[in-house]
């Protein structure tokens, strides 16, 4: 069994740091928002399909009043503000620091529910927040120089990173009912739908190409991420929330390899030092989770 949460584990970083890779494909074929919404209504039907056509279970129902409300405004920030700023930003950003930036979720969470829950961020805490941010400085510092990187991609990739941890905070407050996989196919769905007058108003439809490399990267980001990263992701929150996030670590390793192989991104020392910065922020971040889970 040990072996089989390892392989899930690693499944899960080499899928979830793929996506920024994937992204950078797509958005060279079609305008983001195009690619993001496209993305957003496939996942979102296939897993709303499967749910109840396949699902057995009583509880794969249709949501309550009550449960649209907390649905909706999950996706919104989930999904319509996340990742469709994400994928706008990933046309102006590299592909590593796409991906190094999501490992700051941890990070920014710490602080988004100290000021929710009213809890003093501790020490540790701080300091993972501020090496965190400093390895995604010193990583992205290089790229700024050759345009693989801009500071309006990483402005809106930091806005869409604090989109995203007010969506896990918002997450953990909810007594939720519905299954995973509904409350996933649900919010990507309904994420998409309010994403979509955007993208009516905004995309430049006329530019767009629908060839085979904008199929390949919104079914792999449809399939691969949304669909199979989060299985994989929900089976191991299930296991163990703080072993869960440790695999975190792994995916800046994986980015920054992807990012090299596939799209010829350079791999300097600011991009090893900068990794480095960030798994030692995540760690030292989450150091009294992970001594906790020790001790019990």
């Amino acid at each position: 069994m040990r072996v089989k949460n390892i392989g899930i584990g690693l499944l899960f970083s080499i899928l979830w740091s793929s996506a920024s890779v994937a992204t950078k494909f797509g958005v060279q074929s079609v305008a983001p928002l195009i690619l993001a919404n496209v993305r957003f209504f496939i996942a979102g039907i296939l897993l709303l399909s499967f749910s109840y056509l396949f699902a057995k279970d009583k509880s794969y129902r249709l949501p309550t009043k009550k449960e649209w409300r907390q649905l909706a405004l999950f996706g919104f920030l989930n999904t319509t503000l996340y990742l469709g700023l994400y994928v706008y930003a990933m046309k102006y950003t590299a592909a590593g620091i796409g991906s190094l930036a999501v490992s700051t979720n941890p990070l920014i969470i710490v602080l988004l529910s100290s000021w929710w829950l009213k809890r003093k961020p501790k020490a540790e805490e701080w300091t993972g927040i501020i090496l965190g941010m400093g390895g995604v400085g010193l990583a992205t510092y290089p790229l700024l120089a050759d345009s693989y990187t801009t500071i309006g991609g990483i402005t809106l990739l930091l806005i869409s990173m604090i989109a995203v941890s007010a969506a896990s905070v918002y997450y953990a407050t909810v007594k939720w009912e519905l299954p995973n996989l509904l409350i996933n196919g649900w919010q990507v769905f309904l994420g998409g739908v309010f994403l979509l007058p955007f993208t009516l108003s905004l995309a430049d439809f006329s530019t767009s190409k629908w060839d085979p490399v904008f199929w390949g990267s919104v079914l792999w980001l449809s399939l691969a991420v949304s669909i199979a990263g989060l299985i994989c992701w929900f089976y191991l929150l299930r296991i163990d929330t703080v072993k869960a996030s440790l695999w975190l670590f792994l995916c800046p390793l994986f980015g920054f390899f992807f990012a090299w192989w596939l799209m010829g991104e350079p791999v300097t020392m600011y991009t090893i030092l900068g990794t480095l910065f960030v798994v030692a922020g995540l760690y030292a971040g989450q150091r009294t989770k992970f001594s906790g889970s020790k001790n019990g």
